[in-house]
């Protein structure tokens, strides 16, 4: 077996640990295709929602009118706290996804500027302000160009799914009003295993 460079240099007792370490993090076995992408649940859907998917590609999906919980943030982390103690304080559900409104800056990346927690139905709960900080309100009905895929958050990801809605969105005419971010598992799922959904919000015709 040939081992790259940066290995061949390594003591014989770090290189069988980086070789084990690295054959543990895989699914895989050498020269197996890779698994195919396995959504993992961890808490229900908003009631009548699309699954997330189809995966690694383009497609064009149609939510339901639905009432969330809305923080104004640029901090995941910050947000995500901000609603928890939201929906404790008030017994809501936990949903999943949560969702990230994402705002273009300059040099083409995307950035967060709100974070929303899903309520189980615009039956559940009440709209208005949760003190200085939460708006609970509901949302119309929406259509959306989406692309999903199974791995870590990063600013490649994201921009390699939005590269892949602006193509669809070029080729089917259409036009976004805005972008948001579906974040479907806990730091308890390991990264690879994560499932996030970038959206492109279509503009309704006139």
């Amino acid at each position: 077996m040939l081992l790259p460079m940066t290995y061949r240099s390594l003591p014989l007792s770090l290189l069988v640990a980086t070789l084990v370490a690295a054959c543990a993090q895989s699914d895989t076995k050498p020269g197996e295709p890779a698994a195919e992408p396995v959504y993992l649940s961890e808490s229900a859907l908003p009631i009548g929602w699309p699954a997330p998917g189809p995966y690694d590609r383009v497609s064009r999906k149609e939510y339901p009118a639905y009432r969330a919980a809305f923080t104004t943030s640029s901090s995941p982390n910050g947000g995500f706290w901000t609603l928890f103690r939201h929906i404790k304080r008030n017994n809501i559900p936990m949903t999943s996804p949560v969702e990230m409104t994402m705002k273009d800056q300059s040099g083409g990346e995307m950035q967060m500027e709100r974070m929303g927690f899903l309520y189980q139905s615009p039956a559940v709960g009440k709209t208005g302000a949760d003190g200085g900080t939460v708006d609970v309100r509901d949302v119309p009905a929406l259509s959306v160009l989406s692309f999903t895929w199974q791995g870590p958050r990063g600013d490649a990801e994201i921009a390699k799914a939005k590269a892949a809605i602006e193509a669809a969105l070029a080729e089917r005419k259409l036009t976004a009003a805005s972008y948001r971010l579906f974040g479907y598992n806990s730091p308890s799922v390991p990264r690879r295993k994560q499932t996030y959904e970038l959206q492109a919000i279509l503009k309704s015709k006139p």
